[in-house]
């Protein structure tokens, strides 16, 4: 998340945790790297790209799927209609409230919300990693048509964003609601009535 808020132009809550995790997240990359090292052998063919099996591009279709009700919402949101009976003003009111920064309201006021930019994102790493276009780069990038792909290219924000958002999920969603239903914590009054 202080990806995400650094990102967005806003500051993290305590730098200090900030930089344990980024150097925690470099030692990571670099102890991966360092396990795969000896992997490599050494006169390996390399591979013509190719789409992934059907079964992986369904896969991905969920996963496009899967961010159309969001981003729409947040569309809806930004361009100032009303969506779940809130308003774009309610939501640029709460974000404002909360803290968001110059370039969050910014994209907000032009009609474009940042999460939903980072949810395209997504689905754009998404079919980089199932199509041929994912391992060797276009016709219509001009300077680096027909060169491979690194691989730590799509990876890298792929992993990063799993990595940021997997922990908010299932702390933020399992393990506080479920303290909230056996009673242990309150849920706190949002911003909205829906």
């Amino acid at each position: 998340m202080d990806v995400i808020t650094l990102t967005l132009g806003q500051g993290v809550d305590s730098w200090a945790s900030a930089v344990n995790k980024a150097l925690a997240a470099v030692g990571a990359v670099l102890l991966a790297a360092t396990a795969r090292s000896d992997r490599r052998p050494g006169g390996t063919a390399v591979r013509e790209p190719s789409a992934a099996p059907r079964l992986v591009q369904r896969a991905a279709w969920t996963g496009t799927l899967a961010f159309v009700p969001y981003a729409a919402m947040k569309l809806v949101w930004a361009s100032g209609g009303t969506f779940a009976g809130t308003t774009g003003q309610e939501m640029l009111t709460a974000s404002e409230r909360n803290g968001a920064s110059g370039i969050f309201l910014a994209l907000e006021s032009w009609g474009l919300d940042p999460t939903a930019l980072l949810a395209a994102l997504g689905v754009f790493l998404l079919w980089g990693l199932v199509r041929p276009w994912g391992q060797v780069f276009p016709r219509w990038t001009l300077f680096l048509r027909g060169r491979r792909v690194p691989r730590w290219l799509p990876l890298a924000p792929a992993l990063l964003g799993a990595a940021t958002l997997a922990p908010y999920g299932v702390v933020g969603g399992g393990g506080y609601l479920t303290l909230a239903t056996a009673g242990v914590v309150t849920i706190r009054r949002g911003d909205f009535d829906s």
